[in-house]
């Protein structure tokens, strides 16, 4: 399958929380076939490590949850290569809430994981429009802002919103006249990320590695997909559709919240899901 063109030899990519994890699997990739690599990242340390893992390549530390710091990155991207052919707003973090306390941990999460989004559509999307060629911005999203699971609101809400605006944006470049630039919703699996190490030392059977989802994003944009909507080693794309399909119905059943966790409905929903 012949790869995406804006996935070219000299190409630039910028990656927001590029330090660790699926950003730096992306991060590995890009430079693997010839492109040139800004990682953008709040942790200075890991900036620094993540730029020796790859032998070198343009960094910035940067809180993606403030526009300000956002344009600086964007403007110092645009001076040093000219271009940019590949955004992933990537950055992402997670923290206990609940719906009606931790409310540090609300506005942190929103901050970094739709804020940060919508900051570099805002940021990135017009100068790669304006340069006329091929180009990604890539946002990655959750199943969990798809199906939201109790236990942590805040990190739901989020990535609900990230679904959203970025089915908004690519409405919008598609419908753009000239635009060559698409947008597309990476939905990783089960990952093991620097975020999953923290409380599993060992990688769990049923995750895929960081490099496995790239490579899953690089074939799922050569095909033209917008919905990357990766499986992992426990959850099959018939799982993931079940899964979806029975949270929609919960709205067109009139069924209550969060059914698939209701105990009434507790037998029902394995008889779904083994059907």
């Amino acid at each position: 399958m012949k790869a995406h063109p804006a996935l070219t030899n000299g190409n630039v990519a910028v990656i927001t929380g590029g330090a660790d994890g699926i950003g730096l699997a992306a991060a590995h990739y890009f430079k693997s076939i010839g492109m040139e690599v800004c990682l953008a990242d709040i942790d200075a340390a890991k900036l620094e490590s993540a730029s020796r893992d790859l032998g070198g390549v343009a960094t910035l530390v940067s809180d993606v949850s403030q526009l300000t710091e956002v344009e600086k990155l964007k403007t110092e991207v645009y001076e040093r290569f000219g271009r940019v052919d590949v955004l992933m707003n990537n950055a992402g973090i997670a923290r206990h809430c609940a719906s009606w306390s931790e409310y540090d941990a609300w506005q942190a999460i929103l901050g970094v994981n739709l804020w940060g989004v919508i900051n570099g559509i805002h940021a990135f999307a017009p100068p790669m429009i304006a340069q006329n060629s091929p180009g990604l911005i890539i946002n990655t999203g959750s199943k969990q802002g798809i199906t939201s699971p109790p236990g942590n609101p805040a990190y739901n809400v989020s990535k609900a919103g990230v679904k959203s605006v970025t089915e908004a944006l690519q409405h919008k470049l598609r419908n753009t006249e000239g635009c060559q630039v698409s947008a597309h919703l990476l939905v990783p699996g089960f990952t093991y990320t620097g975020m999953i190490k923290a409380f599993l030392p060992e990688q769990p059977a049923g995750a895929w590695t960081s490099e496995q989802v790239i490579d899953f994003m690089v074939e799922s944009v050569a095909r033209g997909d917008f919905y990357i909507l990766c499986p992992d080693n426990d959850a099959t794309r018939e799982l993931d559709n079940k899964r979806m399909a029975w949270a929609m119905d919960d709205l067109i059943e009139n069924r209550p919240a969060l059914s698939r966790w209701h105990k009434d409905f507790k037998a029902e929903f394995e008889k779904f899901v083994q059907a």
